[in-house]
């Protein structure tokens, strides 16, 4: 059983709690997102339908949760071979806290830190995690997330605009 993180504001751990019950009474914890870059494109993933949340929506390449005792750094590497099948250098871009209700019983109250790396190798990415990845221009990605944001899940809509204006400058 995954024991996440439990944080305050201030991102100092204050305990642990299973995955499903701090989802389930929306206690803020430590998570992560993830996103890969390589000639001026994007990796996106659509989560697998079947997801408890979000399935079905587009998202940043890797996002979860370091469980207790992990480092973000073990984290990271972690669930990036685990979901996408390789690895690569990452750097921390910044963090952010977000609450995101999906139902009465399930919400998201997540301290993220966004992390970006550079990749362009095999990916080999999980069927029971991931539907679909592609590697998407940036101006692209912009122009959806305009026009259809409906498609993509809520931390990314918070955390993919720092990383453009970053990866812009």
């Amino acid at each position: 059983m995954d024991e996440l993180i439990l944080v305050n504001l201030d991102d100092k751990a204050i305990g642990s709690m299973s995955k499903e019950e701090a989802h389930r009474f929306g206690r803020l914890h430590r998570a992560f997102s993830i996103f890969i870059i390589s000639d001026g494109k994007m990796l996106i993933q659509k989560r697998n339908r079947n997801k408890y949340h979000s399935g079905g929506l587009w998202a940043n390449a890797c996002c979860s949760h370091p469980r207790r005792g992990e480092t973000l750094s073990e984290a990271t590497e972690r669930r990036l071979k685990e979901e996408l099948g390789f690895s690569c250098p990452l750097t921390e871009l910044f963090s952010f806290v977000y609450y995101s209700p999906y139902r009465e019983d399930l919400a998201e109250y997540e301290y993220d830190h966004v992390f970006i790396g550079e990749y362009s190798g095999e990916i080999d990415f999980d069927p029971d995690e991931i539907e679909e990845i592609r590697w998407i221009g940036l101006d692209q990605l912009r122009d959806e997330m305009l026009r259809c944001p409906e498609q993509f899940a809520s931390w990314f809509m918070i955390a993919a605009p720092g990383v453009l204006k970053r990866l812009s400058r």
